[in-house]
């Protein structure tokens, strides 16, 4: 064999060493252009190692015209980014689970990365800067673990999942009440009803905490996709357009062409690559 056809296969090897076969664990959804699977998972990788240090915890980025005008040396900043993104595969803390669904992407976190710190940064970041950094990907949506789609076990996934939350954001003097919803999305699932998950959902958190569909200030998104669940406890879910980067990006831009008086026109052709994908970050029943 000659060593070219060696070395093509051995590439080939490297690259899909990081797919897995199941969806297990924390993890990252990721709603995509349709038909753009494969360049999605591409660009997610990337950006993933590219905003997680050596210690896996997600790193504050600045974009290039806030570099230079920080004294920044961008430079040094591109280095670290593109040594990030050539770390060896082996190094690997992120990891494609395949769906087999159009638009439908799971990117599972392995330790130590948490992936609502890792997804809440860059959405943040975004808001900020305009810049997604991708170009296919929509909505990101961290879930802390998944299990079967079970009601005993959505319960006990809740369990593990939320105390750390609670314990982070509770001890106040005198008690506080925190108004909280429940975000359910249904893509390829028939076997439980929303109500049915919802009440479930609900039986672990504290009482402390009330239900409040208008205003809440925390969010427990659920995503019950074929036969698994997957569970995260946050804030800020509405104030980050829902994690839809896409989204972000257009009201970063907007606001940027009024404030310099050219309206809506300008910018525009920046997201022509938007289209029917929207459709997943809908509930589909």
């Amino acid at each position: 064999m000659s060593e070219s056809r060696q070395s093509k296969r051995r590439k080939y090897r490297s690259a899909t060493t990081r797919a897995k076969c199941a969806i297990e664990g924390p993890g990252i959804w990721a709603s995509c252009v349709k038909g753009k699977e494969k360049q999605t998972v591409g660009e997610l990788y990337d950006l993933f190692e590219s905003s997680t240090g050596s210690a896996g915890q997600p790193t504050e980025h600045l974009d290039v015209a806030e570099g230079e005008g920080n004294g920044v040396n961008v430079e040094d900043q591109i280095a670290r980014e593109l040594a990030a993104i050539k770390r060896p595969r082996t190094e690997s803390r992120f990891a494609n689970c395949q769906t087999n669904t159009p638009c439908v992407i799971f990117i599972s976190c392995n330790p130590p990365v948490d992936p609502v710190r890792l997804v809440t940064t860059h959405v943040r970041n975004v808001q900020q800067t305009g810049i997604t950094k991708t170009k296919y990907t929509h909505r990101l949506t961290p879930v802390s673990g998944t299990c079967f789609a079970g009601l005993p076990q959505i319960q006990s996934l809740c369990h593990d999942v939320f105390p750390p939350f609670f314990a982070e954001n509770g001890g106040d003097d005198p008690p506080k009440t925190h108004k909280y919803k429940v975000e359910l999305r249904i893509c390829n699932h028939s076997t439980l009803t929303r109500m049915e998950v919802i009440q479930e959902v609900a039986k672990c958190i504290p009482e402390s905490y009330t239900v409040d569909l208008d205003d809440p200030e925390v969010f427990v998104l659920v995503e019950l996709f074929k036969s698994l669940c997957g569970v995260s406890i946050l804030k800020d879910f509405y104030r980050f357009q829902k994690f839809n980067v896409t989204a972000l990006a257009k009201e970063k831009s907007k606001a940027e062409n009024f404030k310099h008086g050219t309206g809506r026109v300008k910018g525009k052709e920046d997201f022509g690559e938007v289209d029917s994908a929207e459709a997943h970050d809908r509930d589909d029943v």
